[in-house]
């Protein structure tokens, strides 16, 4: 049975969802813009398979704490979050599993905490290390196919601006946003790119309207809905808010290798791959501990939902192959 907690953490509380009591620790973090929710697949059948699962609702999000200011959502704060969380735990140490946003929080906890994080599993968005120009700056130079296109990152960037589209009508924008990631409903090649503001345009204008992806029921899209609703966007949004103070917070990391057993799962239709293929072909170097590298044919964004069953597998097979 799952059983939900609020544990004492940097950002106040953290609410933390946990099924199986035993076994070796493995937590789960969601992506923007999600909840402890995307995990509802795995919880249980990572428990079956012997471990102890917990699955958070990041600083921000969901039944968490939401801290007012900007600069609270750094990546190293969210790192201190989830060493505090395996502490409450009474755990010394954990495997730390993160999809989206989560995979990146995920690849900075085990490396600047490699004492606490065994071992790290990265799903949708593959591991570059800190360093290279500032964020800001590649993301202000990534225009898309038309005059005036900004890319979505830099649009979230502006506080309140992003909130001003989503929050009058957050079902509707988030059917749109999933719709728009997922393999089966996403824009056909050649539409406008939904990754992508038209000048004085929204974001949702480019998603897909009315149909929602089949990995994603009624009941599912009520239960991220009205997290949303009752939270506001901010504080998930804050995560893109801090992208040039976590590049400096980081600079003594830069080029830094993650050097634990790795994992990475990814959409073949996940644009993030296109991004940054370079990356994954700089695993070798990256991730030297790399114990598979998986793309999921005919699979978009949302990995562990859209295919829960293979995603499953290829976790399990790989928690078994740790060391003890």
């Amino acid at each position: 049975a799952r059983t939900h907690h609020l544990l004492p953490t940097p950002a106040g509380r953290t609410h933390a969802v946990q099924q199986g009591r035993q076994g070796p620790l493995v937590l789960l973090l969601h992506g923007f813009p999600e909840s402890w929710y995307a995990w509802r697949h795995q919880l249980p059948a990572l428990a079956a398979a012997g471990y102890r699962v917990v699955a958070i609702d990041v600083r921000g999000y969901g039944r968490s704490s939401k801290p007012e200011s900007v600069e609270a959502y750094r990546m190293l704060d969210l790192v201190a979050d989830n060493v505090a969380v395996v502490e409450a735990l009474g755990e010394r140490s954990a495997v730390v599993v993160g999809h989206d946003w989560g995979a990146t929080i995920a690849a900075v906890s085990a490396l600047t905490r490699p004492d606490v994080f065994r071992a790290v599993g990265l799903l949708g968005v593959p591991y570059t290390p800190p360093g290279g120009p500032r964020p800001s700056e590649v993301f202000a130079g990534m225009g898309g196919e038309g005059a005036g296109e900004e890319f979505y990152v830099s649009y979230f960037q502006r506080p309140g601006r992003a909130e001003a589209e989503i929050e009058p009508d957050v079902r509707g924008w988030l059917a749109g946003f999933y719709a728009a990631l997922s393999a089966d409903t996403m824009p056909a090649p050649g539409a406008p790119d939904p990754h992508f503001v038209g000048a004085g345009g929204t974001l949702r204008e480019r998603f897909p309207a009315g149909v929602l992806p089949s990995w994603l029921g009624e009941r599912d899209l009520d239960v991220h809905a009205g997290e949303f609703e009752r939270t506001g966007l901010t504080g998930a949004l804050n995560r893109y808010r801090n992208m040039d103070r976590d590049w400096a917070d980081l600079a003594g990391y830069a080029g830094a290798p993650i050097t634990q057993p790795s994992l990475f799962i990814g959409g073949a239709r996940d644009a993030s791959l296109a991004w940054l293929a370079d990356a994954v072909k700089a695993y070798p170097e990256t991730l030297p501990g790399l114990c598979g590298s998986h793309v999921l044919d005919g699979c978009g964004h949302f990995v562990q939902q859209e295919r829960p069953d293979e995603t499953n597998r290829i976790l399990i097979d790989w928690l078994a192959s740790l060391p003890a």
